[in-house]
């Protein structure tokens, strides 16, 4: 006998953690299971571009860092190319270039960061044109779904207007919410905010 599925119940879900380091990066953790930990390397030492340095909070609503969260970066190398089999491009991807990394917050201060080359601005669909931008997913220990946002580069300003993903977001004020700082050559500061006042746009995907 089939049971209708009308009938069955929603299997029930928790968050993430607070273990999600154990199983993610286990090196932040303590245990020594990776010769080198995984996701790392997000533009090996070949791969040409501008080096840059990313560094940011993840802030509750009470103003608060979090300091227990996993980031994910994917991004293009310096010529707007994925190393991704679905860009139809990534053979042509750069020597040595991953294109994606894995990083935790620090356990005291709630700090993140990682080091990559400056992706370049990559096709939308049909003719749209997307300014470069870095992708992120995080999740931690009280979110039951991982989040995914973006960090644009304030130098880019002139691209972000016809960007395909900035232009749907209808409050206009909250695109600055995407937009990093940059604190020096090659230093970009991103905060990410969960809730309150200046909450970071976040994307359904």
């Amino acid at each position: 006998m089939v049971q209708k599925l009308d009938y069955l119940k929603e299997t029930t879900s928790q968050t993430a953690g607070p273990y999600v380091h154990i199983g993610l990066a286990p090196g932040a953790a303590g245990f020594s299971i990776f010769e080198r930990e995984l996701g790392w390397d997000i533009a090996g030492p070949d791969a040409p571009g501008e080096r840059i340095r990313v560094e940011g909070l993840v802030i509750d609503g009470t103003g608060a860092p979090v300091k227990d969260v996993l980031l994910e970066v994917w991004q293009a190398d310096a010529n707007g190319v994925y190393a991704h089999p679905e860009d139809p491009r990534s053979a042509g991807v750069a020597p040595g270039f991953r294109g994606w990394g894995r990083v935790i917050t620090n356990f005291d201060t709630g700090l993140w960061g990682f080091d990559t080359i400056r992706p370049g601005a990559t096709p939308g669909r049909g003719r749209d044109v997307q300014a470069p931008h870095l992708n992120l997913w995080l999740v931690a220990r009280g979110i039951n779904i991982g989040l995914n946002t973006r960090m644009y580069f304030p130098e880019d300003a002139a691209l972000h207007g016809a960007d395909p993903v900035l232009r749907t977001i209808e409050q206009r004020d909250r695109v600055a919410t995407l937009i990093a700082t940059k604190t020096g050559p090659g230093a970009y500061r991103f905060d990410i905010r969960l809730q309150g006042q200046g909450e970071t746009v976040f994307i359904d995907v």
